[in-house]
C-alpha cells in the first residue's frame, strides 16, 4: 500500500511549492473577495475629491456652460430725506425790532408775498419816512424846474438858473426811486406803497415779514417779543414739499455703477408706497465718518408723505451695463468653513468642487469674480445630491 503524497514537497532549492489545485482555489477566493468589496458604479471615485454618477443618476442633474453676460446693477442703500433746497428757503429778518405778532402757524400753506409776522421796527419807520420825504422833494423840485422852463422863454430867469432847477429835480427823483427800492427790498406790500404815494397815512405802520416763495411753513424760529436783527436772524423756513431730496450713502464698491440720471425708487417701510426719483448729483468728496459718497436723488413727493430726516431705503437702477460670469444661485453651495463653491464637470465626466468668489447678485444669479472662466461647465440643479454623494 502506497502512502499519500505530502501537501507540500520540498524542491531542490529548499522552497515550499503548493500543488496546482491549491493555487487555483486561492485565485478563486481572491477574485470572489474582490467582487464582494467592489463599490457601486455611482460611488466610484476616479480621482480624490471627485464624484462619478451613473447614467441614470445623471438624469437628475443639470449642467450649465458658463459664458460672459451683461446686466444692469441695482444698488441698494439707505438715505435720509431733506428739503429740495432749490425749492426751500430760510426767511431772514429784513429789518430789526421786536416781534409784535405771528401771522401763520407751523405747517401753513402760503403763497409768495403772504404775511408771516409783524414787527415793530424803527428801520421800517425810517424807510417809510424817507420815501415820503423823497416823494415830496421830488414833486416840489419838478414843479420848480417846469416853472423855470416857462420863465426862460419869457426871460424871467436865466438859463443857468433853469438848468440848476432841472438838475435839482432829477436828483430829487433819483432819491425818490432809491427810497422806493428800499421799501421793495423790505417786502413792503404794493398796497402800502400806493397809500404812501397817494398821501394816505398808515393806520399802523408795522413791518411785515413776507413769504419769499410759495410753499409750506416747515420751521418757525421766532416768538412774539423776540428781538430781531436785520439780515441775520432766521425767522421761518418755507419749502415746496411737492419734491424733496433723498441723500443716499453709496460705498466704494457700488459707486462705479451709479451715474447722474439713473432712475431710483425710495421705500419708507410704511405700507407698500414707493416713490420715483432720479440721481441728479454725486458728491465729489468722501464722508470722513462713514467713508461713503453722498448721492442726491430728487424724488416726487405726492401727498407730502416724505418728511425731512426720515430714513428710507433707496434702490438705484444703473442705466449703464455691467458684464461678468453669471451663474444661478442654486449652483452655489457652502463648505464647512462657510465658503462658497460649485461643482464643475471634469474631463473624465466626474464632478469636483471648486471654490468661487461671489460678486454682485443680479436677481437669482451671482456674478462670479474669481474661480471660474468662460467655458467651464457647472452643476446648476442637483448640486445638493452631489454633495450628499461625496459625503458618503
Amino acid at each position: 500500500m502506497k502512502n499519500n503524497p505530502p501537501l507540500w514537497i520540498r524542491s531542490g532549492t529548499d522552497r515550499q511549492v503548493a500543488p496546482r489545485s491549491l493555487l487555483a482555489v486561492m485565485v478563486l477566493l481572491a477574485v470572489a473577495a474582490g467582487g464582494c468589496s467592489r463599490k457601486p458604479e455611482a460611488e466610484t471615485q476616479t480621482a480624490p475629491g471627485t464624484v462619478t454618477l451613473s447614467v441614470a443618476q445623471r438624469q437628475h442633474i443639470r449642467v450649465y456652460t458658463v459664458v460672459p453676460s451683461t446686466y444692469h446693477k441695482t444698488v441698494e442703500t439707505n438715505g435720509a430725506v431733506d428739503f429740495d433746497n432749490d425749492q426751500a428757503t430760510s426767511v431772514l429778518a429784513p429789518f430789526s425790532g421786536p416781534v409784535s405778532r405771528l401771522l401763520v402757524s407751523l405747517g401753513a400753506q402760503v403763497k409768495k408775498g403772504d404775511p408771516l409776522a409783524a414787527i415793530d421796527s424803527p428801520d421800517y419807520a425810517t424807510a417809510i419816512g424817507a420815501y415820503r420825504k423823497a416823494l415830496a422833494t421830488a414833486a416840489t423840485n419838478r414843479r420848480l424846474a417846469d416853472a423855470d422852463k416857462d420863465l426862460v422863454e419869457h426871460n424871467g430867469v436865466s438859463r443857468r438858473e433853469a438848468a440848476q432847477a432841472e438838475t435839482d429835480a432829477v436828483s430829487a427823483e433819483a432819491d425818490r426811486d432809491a427810497a422806493l427800492q428800499a421799501l421793495v427790498s423790505l417786502n413792503v406790500s404794493g398796497e402800502t406803497i400806493k397809500d404812501i404815494q397817494e398821501g394816505r397815512p398808515n393806520v399802523r405802520p408795522e413791518a411785515i415779514i413776507r413769504a419769499p416763495i410759495a410753499g409750506t411753513v416747515v420751521e418757525r424760529l421766532i416768538t412774539p417779543g423776540a428781538l430781531l436783527s436785520a439780515g441775520t436772524t432766521p425767522c421761518f423756513t418755507v419749502a415746496d414739499l411737492s419734491r424733496v431730496w433723498v441723500m443716499a450713502q453709496v460705498f466704494g464698491s457700488d459707486l462705479a455703477a451709479v451715474s447722474i440720471g439713473d432712475s431710483a425708487e425710495v421705500e419708507t417701510g410704511v405700507g407698500s408706497s414707493k416713490f420715483s426719483g432720479k440721481v441728479d448729483n454725486i458728491a465729489a468728496l468722501v464722508d470722513p465718518d462713514t467713508r461713503s459718497v453722498v448721492v442726491r436723488v430728487v424724488v416726487e413727493n405726492p401727498g407730502d408723505l416724505l418728511k425731512k430726516q426720515m430714513y428710507v431705503r433707496v434702490l438705484i437702477h444703473a442705466h449703464q451695463e455691467s458684464s461678468g460670469l453669471l451663474v444661478s444661485v442654486s449652483s452655489i453651495l457652502r463648505d464647512d468653513e462657510n465658503l462658497p463653491f460649485v461643482y464643475t464637470v471634469q474631463h473624465d465626466g466626474s464632478f469636483a468642487r471648486r471654490r468661487v468668489t461671489l460678486g454682485y447678485r443680479a436677481g437669482d444669479q451671482y456674478d462670479i469674480t474669481d474661480g471660474l472662466k468662460s467655458g467651464d461647465q457647472i452643476v446648476v440643479d442637483g448640486a445638493l445630491f452631489l454633495q450628499f454623494m461625496q459625503s458618503q
